[in-house]
């Protein structure tokens, strides 16, 4: 700042000569300055009781000037001299001189003299150097000071205002606006802004100059007709007025300071307050889910049925899919925000936060652990409960499968257990009622092993804590009732059936033997149908493997039981012979039992039946089990080569398309190698299609044997073939070209050289600017139109690119010689002996078979006078082979 006054000050009172220019030019700027500056003086001496009239008079003593740099500093002065000579003049003035010089301020040709002399510039320069020094100093707003801190603070107070843009201290003053605007920003009861007119400065500044004067105690120091009337008013008079009002609304600075400093802490308590509401609220809610959902996973209780089960486990899957991943970033942003306000606590000097009981960042963490612990079990024990009921409703399905066989069988036993049909019946009767229970008990001891099996599932199924056992329990309680009953009915009838036996004499051992025999053998075939239809459920390749062995063991029982049929069969047979021999006739079914001879032979033909599809069903359930898997592997290995072999031959044909080595016929003839490796190839293709459709079946989606994906397959697939199907098209067009226009192969070789080399893309198509350059290399003299001439011919669809195959038929168009019409009439002229006709025989004599059959189909009748029967127009057919006629 001092050296700022320095500066200022210098520059002021080394510029004399500008001054005096100034001052003589523009006499109303010493009018300002004598105005301004005494009422300035004024506005301080009259704290000490007095004033000055005439600035450069009034100070020549010194007297005056001490004591206003007593006022204006709050400090005492050398004793000033009472003479009144000029020398006591003299040395009160260097006394003031040098207390100005001792704050800082260097006074630069400014001399007592000159002040005692009343020399008025000197005078008016002195009091500015006092002003800046103890009245614009020490102004200083966002680190600028003095000049530029006076000039910022009145652009900051009157930015608001309309019709104010303060950007100096002259005429930005003018219309009194600026200084009203001023006013009002601190005192807006002091003056209505609203009602100013920007049309009416001299009234503005009166209004300004009154109220300053009247209510802010600053006096008048500028006159509004001089400033209005001033084109550029006194920068320093308008500095010195306005640094009055600086001055003057000081306190209220500093009060709107203090004002600030306190909105600004308490912006900083409110917006931490805020976070540390929102951080107890998201930790109350957390906490709350977290409290509400592990009950949810704790309960173990297992339902009842699979579908609810598997709506738990849908459930579980939901929560970990839907529900928990929100409140996974919840809990990142709680500790976010946590670690965000405790920085900006300790930023703001103000305390740590510490969150309510139980919702500190560790009572949430440690919460979390408690969820994701319960959480880790949950899924397995559902898992577990799914398998447990699929195992129950198996076991409760085979219970009721086998009760229902049971009971069938058992269906009005009793009854005829009980009957006493042996009171009334003949010897014979009786005889025969004696073997069907002999056959009857046999029958019934067969049962005991369903009967028993029965209880065992019902065991299982109250072990296993099935949800309708009491159901079971009475089912198997009731067939186990049933059957004590039916053993006592039994032995109850074989004793009154063995004590009226010895009535009975004869019986026919061979109907007894058949019904004993085949009796068991028939419940071995139901026994063995039952097993056989009997459903399974297996998770493991040694679980299926059991019931395989336990299958092959039966199957090994199988020509044992043959024979045992044809026993029993034998037997009935015996009896038919008997019957034949002796002339018995046999009427109605064997009295000792209900199966009959065509029973057995359907039931075993069934039995045989059933065992191959009993093997086609474990074979596909070790299928299944095995398959997953080795489809994998499978899919992988042949994918592995497949998709490089591909990628291989297309850069093969690839390199064949371009190379120049060779006649085409070489190269059709590699192309043709390839296209048949390719066929040849497609039964790998369709080995892994097949695999991927039975992965499909099998549902298998994912390969880590592979990063080929049949669908990758596929693509690369049809990309070859279709690249081999277009390159052998390419070279076949470009053999066609050259021997119908006559192209050497060196010609051809020449021209691919020459599209290779400005194919800069390698895409096979050259751009217009590359075909021109590769015209050029080739002879060509090109102008814009004949380049153009040309870009029709090989881009007629405007497409931008010039292909191999239009690039050739243009060179071939320009080198080759071309067939015409003309020369094919010539030539059948010939033929025809200079004839305008040509007959049949003609062409069949001169011609190959098929071509002369091609011209005899398609040429017209010829008509004209001098013609032969049947002859032929070889005229317009020629025209028409090239166009220029219709055949």
């Amino acid at each position: 700042v001092n050296s700022y006054m320095m500066t200022t000050t210098e520059e002021y009172m080394n510029q004399e000569d500008s001054w005096d220019r100034d001052l003589l030019l523009d006499p109303a700027w010493e009018k300002q300055q004598r105005k301004t500056f005494t009422a300035w003086c004024n506005s301080h001496l009259r704290k000490a009781g007095t004033q000055i009239e005439n600035i450069e008079e009034d100070f020549r003593n010194g007297l005056k000037l001490m004591l206003l740099l007593e006022v204006i500093s709050g400090e005492r002065l050398p004793k000033p001299d009472k003479g009144k000579m000029r020398f006591h003049k003299i040395a009160n003035v260097n006394k003031a001189l040098d207390f100005i010089s001792s704050k800082g301020v260097k006074l630069v040709s400014i001399g007592a003299e000159e002040i005692v002399d009343g020399n008025v510039k000197m005078t008016l320069g002195m009091i500015w150097t006092i002003i800046l020094r103890f009245a614009i100093q020490d102004i200083s707003v966002e680190e600028t000071s003095a000049k530029e801190g006076l000039l910022l603070w009145c652009q900051r107070k009157t930015a608001p205002y309309r019709n104010v843009n303060v950007q100096n201290f002259h005429i930005s003053w003018k219309d009194g606006l600026a200084l009203c605007a001023l006013i009002h920003r601190h005192r807006p009861d002091l003056i209505d802004y609203s009602k100013l007119r920007k049309d009416d400065p001299v009234g503005n500044l009166n209004t300004a100059f009154e109220v300053a004067e009247k209510y802010l105690d600053i006096p008048k120091m500028l006159d509004a007709d001089d400033i209005v009337n001033t084109p550029k008013p006194d920068e320093k008079a308008i500095m010195t007025y306005v640094s009055c009002f600086y001055h003057a609304f000081a306190g209220a600075e500093q009060a709107e300071t203090a004002a600030n400093r306190i909105c600004k802490v308490l912006a900083v308590n409110q917006e931490n307050e805020k976070l540390m509401e929102e951080y107890e609220k998201l930790a109350s809610e957390l906490l709350e889910w977290i409290r509400k959902t592990i009950p949810w996973l704790e309960n173990r209780v297992a339902e009842q049925t699979m579908h609810s089960m598997q709506q738990k486990l849908e459930d579980f899957r939901d929560y970990r899919r839907v529900h928990k991943p929100p409140k996974v970033q919840e809990k990142c942003q709680l500790e976010i925000n946590f670690n965000t306000l405790q920085t900006k606590l300790r930023l703001s000097n103000r305390p740590a936060f510490m969150p309510s009981e139980g919702k500190m960042v560790s009572d949430i963490a440690n919460a979390w652990k408690g969820l994701e612990q319960v959480e880790k079990g949950y899924e397995e024990w559902l898992l577990t409960e799914i398998r447990r009921l699929e195992r129950l409703d198996h076991l409760a399905e085979k219970f009721k499968q086998k009760s229902t066989l049971h009971e069938s069988w058992t269906t009005g036993k009793e009854e005829l257990l009980s009957q006493k049909d042996y009171e009334s019946a003949s010897l014979m009767e009786i005889r025969a009622l004696m073997r069907k229970h002999e056959a009857f008990e046999s029958d019934l001891a067969a049962h005991q092993d369903r009967v028993e099996q029965i209880a065992a599932i019902a065991q299982e199924l109250n072990e296993l804590d099935y949800y309708d056992a009491a159901t079971i329990n009475a089912r198997c309680q009731g067939i186990c009732d049933q059957w004590d009953n039916l053993g006592t009915l039994t032995q109850k009838r074989r004793e009154s059936l063995e004590r009226v036996e010895k009535l009975w004499e004869t019986i026919d051992q061979l109907y007894l033997e058949f019904a004993k025999r085949a009796a068991p053998f028939n419940n071995w075939m139901d026994g063995a149908m039952e097993d056989l239809q009997d459903m399974f459920i297996v998770h493991s390749i040694e679980e299926i493997q059991s019931l395989i062995t336990a299958h092959d063991q039966f199957k090994a029982t199988i020509p044992e039981a043959d024979k045992e049929r044809m026993a029993i069969m034998g037997i009935h047979n015996e009896i038919l012979k008997i019957a034949q021999t002796y002339g018995i006739k046999v009427v109605g079914e064997n009295p000792y039992t209900v199966l009959s001879p065509q029973d057995i032979s359907n039931k075993w033909e069934a039995v045989k039946q059933l065992v191959p599809m009993r093997d086609q069903m474990l074979q596909e359930e070790v299928a299944r089990q095995q398959s997953n898997e080795r489809l994998r592997r499978q899919f992988g290995a042949q994918a592995n080569i497949i998709g490089p072999w591909i990628q291989t031959k297309m850069e093969e044909i690839s390199h064949v398309s371009i190379d120049i080595a060779g006649s085409l016929e070489e190269q059709m003839s590699n192309l043709k190698t390839y296209e048949q490796n390719i066929i040849n190839y497609k039964s790998n293709i369709d080995t892994l299609e097949g695999d991927h459709q039975l992965s499909q079946e099998s549902l298998i989606f994912d390969n880590k044997h592979t990063n080929y994906t049949m669908e990758h397959v596929r693509v690369g697939w049809e990309q070859l073939l279709t690249t081999i199907a277009r390159t052998i098209n390419e070279v076949e067009n470009q053999i066609l070209t050259r021997d119908a226009k006559g192209i050497s192969q060196e010609q051809l070789n020449e021209f691919r050289a020459s599209f290779n080399h400005f194919d800069r893309k390698r895409n096979g198509m050259m751009d217009p600017d590359d075909f021109r350059a590769c015209l050029i290399s080739m002879g060509y003299d090109l102008g814009e139109v004949e380049f153009a001439r040309i870009m029709t011919l090989v881009d007629p669809n405007n497409t931008g690119v010039v292909t191999f195959q239009a690039f050739i038929d243009f060179m071939t168009r320009e080198t080759a010689e071309t067939d015409t019409a003309e020369q094919v009439m010539a030539s059948f002229k010939i033929l025809a002996s200079d004839k305008a006709y040509i007959t049949v025989e003609e062409l069949r004599r001169e011609l190959p078979p098929e071509q002369a059959e091609y011209c005899i189909s398609r040429m017209t009748k010829y008509i004209g006078g001098d013609a032969l029967p049947g002859a032929l127009d070889y005229i317009s057919f020629s025209s028409a082979l090239y166009g220029e006629s219709d055949l």
